[in-house]
């Protein structure tokens, strides 16, 4: 048993007929860097959001902060089905994001249509994500990104529609 907790995952070859694999899986760690900074983005706004909008702001943000909670496992799984690691350091995720934090609390109105323009920031990558895929053979990767991207559209508008 001791022997077993020594192993170290390696990246390993698939033969699925995917193309490229390290720059798919490197556009799918690119996602679930922004899924994650999302996450605690939208977990923040959850958190600290008042005013006459706090309910409903605080059920929509539940909803999509689960969802995308759900989607990390998801995304981290294909990376590794591709035969990848997927990324291990907070600092790689920070740094990979095309999200980026508020820099102080602000007001409802605000962290909302932030988190808009967050989510359309996502879904713009993973467009690219889908052509990635696509090009490399990969038509799994591409529905999965597909999926994701109509969440995160569908979620940019929920937010905006609520900012109005």
């Amino acid at each position: 048993m001791a022997d077993a907790m020594k192993v170290v995952p390696k990246p390993q070859p698939v033969r699925t007929g995917v193309r490229d694999t390290k720059k798919i899986a490197g556009g799918l760690a690119e996602v679930l860097a922004d899924t994650y900074r999302l996450i605690f983005k939208t977990h923040a706004c959850h958190w600290n959001v008042e005013g006459p909008m706090f309910y409903s702001i605080h059920t929509l943000t539940e909803t999509q902060y689960e969802d995308m909670f759900a989607a990390a496992d998801v995304l981290a799984e294909r990376i590794r089905a591709l035969g990848h690691l997927a990324p291990a350091k907070l600092s790689e995720i920070v740094s990979t994001s095309v999200v980026s934090d508020l820099e102080k609390v602000t007001s409802a109105a605000h962290m909302v249509e932030d988190l808009a323009e967050d989510h359309e920031r996502v879904a713009n990558r993973l467009h690219g994500l889908i052509e990635l895929a696509e090009d490399g053979n990969d038509p799994v990767t591409a529905d999965l990104a597909t999926a994701r991207s109509a969440f995160h559209e569908k979620a940019a508008w929920m937010l905006k529609a609520t900012a109005k």
